[in-house]
C-alpha cells in the first residue's frame, strides 16, 4: 500500500493528498471531472466510498452565478451613478409640474412660495462659494512653486482666451447662416420688458470698472457689492457766438461717471486677492505653514459641505424648472417671435460644447472627451438648473476630483479662475444677439464691424459677473461698440432665461475641460522627469564607484592579468 501510494506521488504532488488525475479525502476516493469515469454532459455522478460529487451541481450554481454577477454590476453602475439619475429625472419631473400647475393660474405671489426650494439650493450654493474660492485659491497657490504658478495660470488663462474667441465665431457663422432677424415684418412687441433695458455705460468705463473690481476697496464688501460705474447728468450753460456777433447762452448737457456700488459678488477681486495671498504665504516659509494648513483645513470641510448639498440638489433643481416654467407669460408670441434667436443660440452652443471642445481635450490628451462629459453630468444638470457658474463651482469641483481624476491642486485653482474670466456661452450668444439686432434693424454690418464684435465680446466676456443674466449686462458695451440701438436689449431679455440655462452649461464645461488639459500636461511632465531620471539612474548604476575613476587602468589591469609581462615572470624566476 505504502508503495502504491509512492508510485502515486510520482504523478502529482502530494499535498493533503490531491493529484490532478485522482483525488483522496479522509480515505475516499472521488474521480473527478477530470477522470476518464466521469460523464459530465448526462449529468452522472461517479461516486467512491459513498461520497457524491455532482458536476451537474456545479454547472447549475456557476449558471446561477451569471445572473447574480450581472445584477450586482447593474446595482454597482446605479449606485456610482445615482446622484446624475435623481438630477436628470429632477429636471424632467420639474417641467412635467411646471407644465401642469401653469394650468392652475397661480398668482406671482403663489408662484414665489411654489419656487422656494429652488430658491433654497440657489442660497446653499451661493453660501459656500465665498469660503470654496477664498480657501481653494490660498490653498492652491500656496502649494504650487511660483515658476509652476505661473506656467499653469498661463497656459489656463490662454485655453481660455482662445475658446472664447473660438466660441464668439461659432456665434458670428451661426447669425449669419441661419439668420434669426431676417423675414421680420416688424420689431416683436413683448409687454412689460420696457422698464427691464439696462444703462448703457461707456467703453472706456467698462474696461476701468473690470481693472477697479480687481482691487476692491473692501474685501468685505467685494463678498455681496461690486463696482459700477453709473452717470449723472449736469447742465453747463454755455455762450456760442454767431456769424453776426450776437452771443447765444445755451444749456450742455454733460454725463459725469460717478461711483456706485451694484449688488453681486466681486468674484474677480476675491480671487486675485486670494491668489496673492497664497503666493505671499508661501514667501514666508515655514511661519506660513500654520496659516496653509489652516486654509486648507477649511477648503476640506467646504467640501464635505458640497457633498451634502449635492443630494439635496436634484430635489431643488426640480423646483427651479417648475417655478421658472409657471411663471412663463406670453410663451407662444415668444417663441414664435424671437424663436430663430433661440434656435441659433442653441446649435451654436451644442456645436462648441458638444464638437470643438471634446475635439481640443481628444487632440491634445488623446483621451475619450465624452467620457470627462459623463464625469461632470451631474454639475452640467446643475448648471442648467441654477443658470449661475458660479453657485455650479462647488459641484464642480467635487465631480472632476472625483469622477475626472483631476488633482486638487488643479482642479481648486483653475476653476475658480475659469467661473471668473470663461465665458464661452456669454461671448457666443452675445455675438449672436448683436447681429440678431443689427438684422432686425435692417443695418449691415461690415467686416472691421464683425471684428469689433468678436473682440468686444471676448474682452467683456472676462469678468462678467457669473450670476443669471449677467451676460446681458455686457451686451450693452458690444452694441454701444459697433453703434446698434441698445433699446433692443428687452428682446434678448424676454428670452434670456432660457438661452441663459445653455450660456451656463456651456460656461462650465469650458472650465472643466481646462482643467482637464491641464491635468494631462502635468502628467506628461512628470512622466518626462520620472524617464530622465530613470535614465540617469541606470547610467549611474552601469558604473561601480571604484571604476568611475579610471576605467582605462582596469582595462590594463585586465590585460595585466592575462597577459603577463616580461617584468613579472623574471620577478617570479
Amino acid at each position: 500500500m505504502a508503495t502504491t501510494r509512492d508510485d502515486d506521488q510520482l504523478n502529482g504532488t502530494s499535498n493533503g493528498d490531491i493529484y490532478p488525475e485522482k483525488k483522496a479525502s479522509n480515505g475516499d476516493n472521488n474521480v473527478a471531472s477530470g477522470g476518464d469515469n466521469n460523464v459530465a454532459g448526462g449529468g452522472d455522478n461517479v461516486a467512491s466510498g459513498g461520497d457524491n460529487v455532482s458536476s451537474r451541481g456545479d454547472h447549475a450554481s456557476s449558471g446561477v452565478r451569471k445572473p447574480a454577477d450581472k445584477m450586482e454590476k447593474v446595482k454597482g453602475c446605479i449606485r456610482g451613478n445615482l446622484l446624475v439619475i435623481l438630477t436628470v429625472t429632477g429636471v424632467i419631473v420639474g417641467v412635467v409640474i411646471g407644465l401642469s400647475v401653469r394650468r392652475l393660474g397661480l398668482s406671482r405671489v403663489q408662484v414665489i412660495y411654489f419656487s422656494f426650494p429652488g430658491e433654497l439650493l440657489i442660497r446653499l450654493l451661493k453660501m459656500i462659494i465665498i469660503p470654496l474660492v477664498v480657501c481653494s485659491l490660498v490653498a492652491g497657490a500656496a502649494s504650487l512653486d511660483t515658476k509652476a504658478l505661473g506656467k499653469l495660470g498661463g497656459w489656463a488663462i490662454l485655453f481660455f482666451f482662445l475658446t472664447t474667441l473660438l466660441a464668439s465665431i461659432v456665434g458670428v457663422l451661426m447669425a449669419y447662416i441661419i439668420k434669426p432677424g431676417d423675414g421680420a415684418e416688424s420689431k416683436p412687441q413683448l409687454p412689460g420688458l420696457e422698464d427691464a433695458i439696462p444703462e448703457p455705460k461707456e467703453i472706456t468705463d467698462s474696461f476701468l470698472d473690470l481693472v477697479r473690481n480687481i482691487f476692491p476697496s473692501n474685501l468685505v464688501s467685494a463678498a455681496f457689492v461690486s463696482y459700477a460705474t453709473t452717470y449723472k447728468t449736469i447742465k453747463i450753460p454755455h455762450n456760442i457766438t454767431d456769424e453776426f456777433g450776437n452771443v447765444n447762452e445755451t444749456l450742455q448737457e454733460i454725463k459725469i461717471p460717478t461711483p456706485a456700488n451694484v449688488d453681486g459678488m466681486n468674484i474677480l477681486g476675491l480671487v486675485v486677492f486670494a491668489i496673492v495671498f497664497g503666493i505671499a504665504l508661501r514667501k514666508l516659509g515655514a511661519e506660513g505653514e500654520n496659516l496653509i494648513n489652516f486654509f486648507s483645513s477649511f477648503n476640506e470641510a467646504t467640501m464635505i459641505l458640497v457633498s451634502w448639498i449635492m443630494w439635496y440638489a436634484p430635489f431643488g433643481i426640480m423646483f427651479l424648472v417648475a417655478g421658472k416654467i409657471v411663471e412663463m407669460e406670453n410663451v407662444w408670441l415668444l417663441f414664435s417671435s424671437l424663436g430663430k434667436y433661440i434656435c441659433c443660440c442653441i446649435v451654436g452652443h451644442l456645436i462648441h460644447g458638444l464638437i470643438l471642445l471634446p475635439l481640443i481635450y481628444f487632440i491634445f490628451t488623446r483621451r475619450n472627451p465624452y467620457t470627462f462629459l459623463w464625469g461632470i453630468f451631474t454639475a452640467l444638470v446643475t448648471a442648467y438648473g441654477t443658470a449661475s457658474s458660479s453657485a455650479t463651482l462647488p459641484l464642480m469641483m467635487k465631480c472632476v476630483e472625483e469622477n475626472n481624476g483631476v488633482s486638487k491642486q488643479i482642479s481648486r485653482f483653475i476653476l475658480p479662475i475659469g467661473a471668473t474670466v470663461n465665458m464661452d456661452g456669454a461671448a457666443l450668444f452675445q455675438c449672436v444677439a448683436a447681429v440678431f439686432i443689427a438684422q432686425l434693424n435692417k443695418i449691415p454690418l461690415d467686416f472691421v464691424q464683425v471684428i469689433t464684435i468678436l473682440v468686444t465680446a471676448t474682452a467683456s466676456s472676462v469678468g462678467a459677473a457669473g450670476i443669471p443674466a449677467g451676460g446681458v449686462l455686457t451686451l450693452a458695451i458690444i452694441l454701444e461698440a459697433v453703434g446698434l440701438p441698445t433699446s433692443e436689449i428687452s428682446l434678448i431679455l424676454a428670452v434670456d432665461w432660457l438661452v441663459d440655462r445653455s450660456c451656463t452649461v456651456l460656461n462650465v464645461e469650458g472650465d472643466a475641460f481646462g482643467a482637464g488639459l491641464l491635468q494631462a500636461y502635468v502628467d506628461k511632465q512628470q512622466s518626462r522627469e520620472l524617464q530622465v531620471g530613470e535614465l540617469t539612474e541606470v547610467k549611474t548604476e552601469g558604473m561601480k564607484p571604484d571604476e568611475e575613476g579610471a576605467p582605462l587602468l582596469k582595462d590594463g589591469m585586465v590585460s595585466l592579468e592575462g597577459h603577463k609581462s616580461p617584468l613579472e615572470k623574471e620577478s617570479v624566476m
